[in-house]
């Protein structure tokens, strides 16, 4: 199932038509499904067993352009293996990789007679009605080396006991290679153990002990017949392994994987390593999958990985003819409908386009004309507020005027009564600690001034003495002691000549 199908299905359901019996997987868990039925949300996939098939390896030119490589496989799978001419066979393959030449190209084909088909799942359909995907059990093992749960290379044999069949099937390289029905199943298995004991052994009671004691059961009887038995097996094994070997011109097989349908065969791997010579180990896999069921089907849980396959990945390899009806545009019904329906719109579109313009019109205008009484009486409101509101401006206006004006006279007043009370006491105290200083020096002052000055306040002094020695000393005394309060500038001393005495304007800046 490619991603865009993954996207269109919420499950997954397995089919397995000789049984009849089916699992279903939502997300990773998977459980046996006992009332199956149709779903458009569900993905169906099953596999036809080996005995359902024919497979065969063919070559074709390199020369053959794709378009036409189905009919030429086709033509050549009839001619190489002496098919009847008079039946419609499926046919479907994969091209295969192992082998190398410069002329030719290899395929696996895989021939069903569509009669197979029907009778092999004639019963699953009436439970299911359609199925997507029905695969060859053996290309189902492609996704083990996908999914990496086999993740060493080589060439791998894998045998697999079902109830009606057994199949053998070869990978080398991750790639599908061989595969083969055997002719011992389970049940085949059953009648021979039971010619060897003499006697018949239910079924269901021969399958209780292969899977719960194995080769190794404590019944020496039956121990003895089982182990001849399965010697009978494992030579026929081995002469399919040793033609496998000679016609794909494989030099050893690596590792065989062996198991059945039945949840385990104990000492099985152990005894197929021992007479075969080769590393076994049991067919059963860690899928990722969480189930409520117990043991399950390898072949469905094989079933369930395979779909997760990115597309690229996967062995396109599809035998359904149970495939789901096209969407009801695509079906000739579909089409004559959907035909008629048009036509009978196309027949109507005129009056019905007139009547509807019309209509429409007549919407638009009523919409309108409401909008316009809403707009309409929305403005008188407006205009009718924004008239008030200019007249409390006005007023709002004249009472702030009024109010700047008394706040104006106000701080005129406070501004006046801060200089009398601390303008004038501080010039009081300046003038007073610079007399003091006059005095010392017995200068006397002929004028006082006041004077602001780069906005400095500013006295200016006009000095009398009878010595200009005095006034000099003065100046001396005043610059080295009150610089940190005061800026003193004495410009010139003159004599007057008539008073005969010195006058000097001396500047002082209170800092």
């Amino acid at each position: 199932m490619n991603q865009e199908k993954q996207q269109s299905f919420t499950s997954v359901i397995s089919v397995d038509p000789y049984k009849r019996e089916y699992y279903k997987s939502i997300s990773s868990h998977l459980s046996k499904e006992l009332e199956p039925g149709y779903s458009k949300s569900q993905y169906a996939i099953s596999y036809l067993g080996t005995k359902s098939f024919i497979s065969a390896l063919i070559s074709v030119s390199k020369n053959i352009p794709e378009d036409d490589l189905p009919d030429v496989i086709e033509n050549k799978v009839y001619e190489d293996l002496a098919l009847d001419m008079a039946i419609s066979y499926k046919t479907n393959y994969i091209e295969a990789y192992n082998n190398v030449d410069e002329s030719n190209r290899f395929f696996h084909v895989f021939v069903v007679d569509p009669l197979t088909i029907d009778e092999d799942f004639k019963d699953v359909i009436e439970d299911i009605k359609y199925i997507d995907q029905i695969l060859p059990a053996p290309l189902l093992l492609k996704s083990l080396y996908s999914k990496e749960i086999i993740d060493d290379a080589g060439v791998h044999c894998f045998i697999y006991f079902q109830e009606d069949d057994t199949f053998l099937t070869i990978y080398n390289e991750n790639e599908f290679v061989y595969t083969k029905s055997l002719k011992y199943s389970l049940k085949e298995i059953h009648q021979r153990f039971c010619e060897l004991l003499g006697e018949q052994l239910p079924f269901e009671i021969f399958l209780q002990i292969l899977s719960n004691e194995g080769l190794a059961t404590t019944n020496k009887e039956y121990q003895k017949h089982l182990i001849k038995l399965f010697a009978e097996v494992f030579l026929h094994i081995s002469d399919v392994l040793t033609y496998a070997k000679r016609a794909f011109e494989i030099e050893k097989i690596d590792h065989i994987f062996i198991g059945s349908e039945l949840s385990t065969i104990a000492g099985l791997d152990e005894y197929s390593q021992t007479y075969l010579a080769i590393k076994s180990s049991d067919f059963d896999f860690d899928y990722g999958y969480t189930t409520d069921t117990g043991h399950v089907n390898q072949l469905h849980a094989l079933m369930h990985l395979y779909t997760t396959m990115p597309s690229e990945q996967r062995y396109e390899c599809n035998f359904t003819v149970f495939n789901r009806p096209p969407p009801f545009a695509r079906r000739e019904s579909g089409k004559l409908i959907l035909l008629t329906s048009a036509a009978l719109v196309l027949g109507l579109v005129y009056p019905i386009t007139n009547w509807s313009l019309a209509y429409a019109e007549s919407l638009r205008y009523a919409i309108l004309d409401a909008k316009y009484n809403e707009v309409h009486n929305t403005r008188v409101t407006r205009e009718a507020t924004i008239k008030l509101k200019k007249a409390h401006k006005v007023e709002a206006q004249k009472l702030k005027d009024a109010e700047q004006e008394e706040y104006n006279n106000k701080k005129n007043t406070l501004m006046k009564i801060r200089e009398v009370k601390v303008n004038y006491p501080m010039k009081a105290k300046h003038l007073a600690e610079l007399t003091k200083d006059l005095n010392k020096y017995s200068i006397n002052l002929s004028d006082i001034g006041y004077d602001e000055e780069d906005g400095k306040k500013a006295f200016v002094f006009t000095l009398v003495s009878t010595t200009d020695k005095k006034i000099t000393e003065l100046l001396e005394y005043l610059t080295k002691s009150k610089t940190n309060k005061y800026s003193f500038s004495l410009e010139s001393i003159d004599y007057d000549m008539k008073e005969k005495k010195y006058i000097s304007e001396l500047k002082v800046k209170i800092l």
